[in-house]
C-alpha cells in the first residue's frame, strides 16, 4: 500500500493508465478500510473476549464459545488447597496421550511436546474438558479498549513505550513483539508474593541426589495498581523482583534485587553472606545461568520468558489450536508431597492438566550480530489470558532441546488467569526442573495482591543495593 500511494509521478496518464490509477487507488482504500475493521475497538467484549481472544467455538466445538467465567473459586480462602474450590474440581480426563498412541493427536502437539514423547520413556499427558475460566476485571478491559490505535512499541519495535495500564497492549497483535509484550502486561494484581516456593532439578545421569531450593520471592509491578495510568508513569517499569535463598544450606542468606525496565538490561544487586557485601551483577540476565541450578536454568527461561527481547527477532507465526496446561492446579496443590510431584523424569500426570485451546504462535530466531544460547525458540501465548504455555528451545545444530511447559490457573484473587509453577526439560542432558511452585512449601501458597496496604516491599526504593544492604545484614 505505501509503494501505490508514494510512487513517482511518471507523466501525464493514459486512459489506460488513469484506470490502472483508480484501480490502485480503491484496492488502497480497501486494505486501509479492511485493517481499520480489523483494529476496531468495538470488537473487544463482542467478537472478541474483552482482551482480544476469539469469542466463538472452535469449528467442531471442541473448544467452546468463550462465555464471561464471573467470580470463582466460591467459599475459597487464603491458606485453602485452590484447585478444591475450582468449579470444574470434578472432571475427568477425556482421553490420555502415550508414546503409543501420540501419532493420532500429533497435529494438536508441539514439535517440543512430540519430543517429549519419543525422549522420555512413560511420559504421558491426560486430556480434560476445554474450561475457558480466564475472565477479566472491568478496569483492565477498559485500559484493553483504550489501547487499540494508542499503544505503541519503541522505534526498534522490541520494548514497549506507552499503554493504558493495566491493560493488554495489542489486543489485535501484528507481530510477535506485540504477542509478547501482550504475554509480559497480562494483568496479575500488583505484587505476587511466594514466601516459600519451592524449585528443583532432578539428578544427572547415573545419579541419584535431587538438587532443591527454597526461595523467599516477591515481585512488584508498580502499572498493576487499579485504575488507569500510563506505562511511562511507572517509569516504564516492567518488574522489580526480590529473592532470598531458604535452602540449601550452601545458598541460605543469599539474596537479591533485580528491576527491569522496559527494552533495558536487567539491574541485579546481589548480597553474598560470607563475604557480607552486596556486589551488583551486569552479566546477570539473558542466557547467564541462574545461581545454584548447575548451569541448567537460564534467566530469560524464567516465566517462559523473562526480560529484554533485543537478541532476537521475532515472527508472528499465527494462531493454531494445541493441547496446552490449563487449569493446571496440581502445581498449586499446596497439601501434595513434592515426592509424589516430581517424579523421576517428569511431572506426574496427575499433578498436569491439558486442555484444547488456541495459541498465539510466535517464532524468535537470533538478530544478526547478537549471539544467545538457543539460536531459535518457539513460544505459544493463550488468546484468552495472554500467559505463555509452552516454549521449546532449539540448539545450534537445529534440534530440540529444552522444552518449557507453563502452569496456567483461574486466579481468585485479581479475576484473571496467571502462570507461575513451570517446568523445563533437557532433553539433551537427559534432566529436567521445576519452578515457582508451592508444591512442597510446607502449605505456604502463592497470595497474589491487588492493594499495596503499606507493603514496604510494594515501593520503588525497597529494591535498591542500599535497602538490599540494610535488610541482609540484619
Amino acid at each position: 500500500m505505501k509503494d501505490m500511494i508514494q510512487r513517482p509521478y511518471a507523466g501525464p496518464a493514459t486512459s489506460g493508465g488513469a484506470r490502472q490509477l483508480v484501480v490502485a487507488l480503491a484496492a488502497a482504500a480497501a486494505f486501509c478500510s479492511v485493517h481499520a475493521a480489523e483494529n476496531d475497538p468495538a470488537r473487544l467484549g463482542t467478537t472478541l473476549t474483552p482482551l482480544g481472544g476469539e469469542v466463538a467455538a472452535s469449528a467442531d466445538g471442541a473448544i467452546p464459545a468463550w462465555t464471561p467465567p464471573g467470580p470463582q473459586g466460591e467459599g475459597w480462602s487464603y491458606g485453602q488447597v485452590r484447585g478444591q474450590s475450582w468449579a470444574f474440581k470434578g472432571d475427568r480426563p477425556l482421553y490420555s496421550i502415550e508414546a503409543a498412541n501420540v501419532a493420532q493427536y500429533a497435529g494438536k502437539l508441539s514439535p517440543g511436546q512430540l519430543e517429549l514423547f519419543k525422549k522420555v520413556p512413560g511420559y504421558r499427558m491426560d486430556v480434560y474438558p476445554t474450561r475457558r475460566s480466564c475472565g477479566v476485571p472491568d478496569f483492565v478491559a477498559e485500559n484493553t479498549r483504550k489501547n487499540v490505535g494508542f499503544a505503541s512499541l519503541d522505534a526498534d519495535g522490541l520494548a514497549l513505550k506507552e499503554a493504558h495500564v493495566p491493560g493488554i497492549p495489542f489486543p489485535m497483535p501484528s507481530t510477535g513483539a506485540e504477542v509478547m509484550w501482550n504475554m509480559k502486561m497480562r494483568y496479575r494484581g500488583v505484587g505476587f508474593d511466594m514466601a516459600r516456593t519451592v524449585s528443583g532439578l532432578s539428578p544427572r545421569k547415573g545419579g541419584g541426589d535431587w538438587l532443591r531450593t527454597s526461595t523467599d520471592w516477591f515481585m512488584y509491578t508498580p502499572w498493576g495498581q487499579k485504575g488507569s495510568t500510563l506505562f511511562s508513569s511507572t517509569d516504564r517499569l516492567e518488574v522489580a523482583t526480590y529473592f532470598s535463598y531458604n535452602e540449601p544450606a550452601a545458598l541460605a542468606g543469599q539474596t537479591g534485587v533485580i528491576t527491569t525496565r522496559a527494552g533495558e538490561q536487567a539491574t541485579t544487586f546481589y548480597y553474598f553472606p560470607g563475604q557480607r557485601r552486596v556486589r551488583r551483577m551486569p552479566s546477570y540476565s539473558y542466557d547467564a545461568p541462574q545461581i545454584g541450578l548447575d548451569n541448567q536454568y537460564t534467566i530469560d527461561e524464567s516465566n517462559l520468558f523473562f526480560g529484554p527481547m533485543d537478541r532476537f527477532d521475532w515472527k508472528l507465526v499465527g494462531k493454531q489450536e494445541l493441547l496446552v496446561p490449563y487449569n493446571a492446579f496440581g502445581a498449586y496443590d499446596i497439601s501434595a508431597n513434592i515426592e509424589d510431584v516430581a517424579q523421576a523424569d517428569f511431572i506426574a500426570p496427575e499433578y498436569r492438566r491439558y486442555e484444547l485451546h488456541r495459541v498465539w504462535v510466535v517464532e524468535a530466531t537470533v538478530r544478526q550480530g547478537m549471539r544467545h544460547q538457543a539460536p531459535k525458540r518457539l513460544f505459544y501465548i493463550d488468546e484468552d489470558s495472554w500467559n505463555g504455555l509452552l516454549a521449546v528451545d532449539y540448539d545450534k545444530q537445529g534440534q530440540i532441546w529444552k522444552v518449557r511447559e507453563g502452569f496456567s490457573i483461574p486466579v481468585y484473587e485479581t479475576g484473571t488467569c496467571d502462570m507461575e509453577a513451570q517446568v523445563q526439560y533437557n532433553l539433551v542432558d537427559g534432566r529436567y526442573l521445576y519452578d515457582m511452585t508451592s508444591v512442597g512449601s510446607g502449605r505456604k501458597d502463592h497470595r497474589w495482591l491487588t492493594e499495596d496496604a503499606g507493603n514496604p516491599r510494594l515501593k520503588r526504593d525497597f529494591y535498591t543495593s542500599d535497602n538490599l544492604r540494610a535488610i541482609s545484614e540484619r
